[in-house]
């Protein structure tokens, strides 16, 4: 069974202090249009619509460049499923397979039942985080 539909976002990273540069480039040169980012992270995000109302790329402050490196890195891809059954029956598989301690396991996995591990407010969907062997964090969303 085929629980990924598509990409609804990549998050790339820039250094602090620089995300209205980067927001020229994503908008003005490339031709994104820019969408409103979730409340609680006004300043923070910069969000850009590659297709209208589909696939975006997101922009933030990586932790790993300013005062605060106890978080991970914000740089993930997001991967939709078709329904929220699909996301729940991946979230425990995901999390199944984090159980297992082997080489190949997500090093972090969003426990089901429990909050997930990402920012929060009301604008975001259902979802999950988890990271595979190497460390890379993905989300999952509907």
């Amino acid at each position: 069974m085929a629980f990924i539909t598509g990409i609804a976002h990549i998050n790339l990273t820039v250094a602090d202090g620089t995300l209205e540069h980067a927001a020229e480039f994503w908008s003005e040169t490339l031709g994104f249009t820019e969408v409103p980012v979730p409340e609680l992270q006004r300043g923070t995000l910069k969000w850009f619509d590659v297709t209208p109302g589909g696939q975006q790329v997101h922009l933030a402050y990586d932790y790993a460049t300013s005062s605060t490196l106890s978080h991970p890195s914000r740089r993930h891809p997001c991967f939709k499923v078709a329904s929220p059954e699909a996301l729940q029956q991946l979230q425990q598989r995901v999390w199944a397979h984090h159980q297992k301690g082997v080489a190949s396991s997500p090093r972090t996995a969003d426990q089901p039942g429990e909050e997930n591990s990402g920012a929060k407010g009301k604008e975001y969907a259902q979802r999950f985080f988890c990271s595979d062997w190497s460390g890379n964090r993905i989300e999952i969303s509907l």
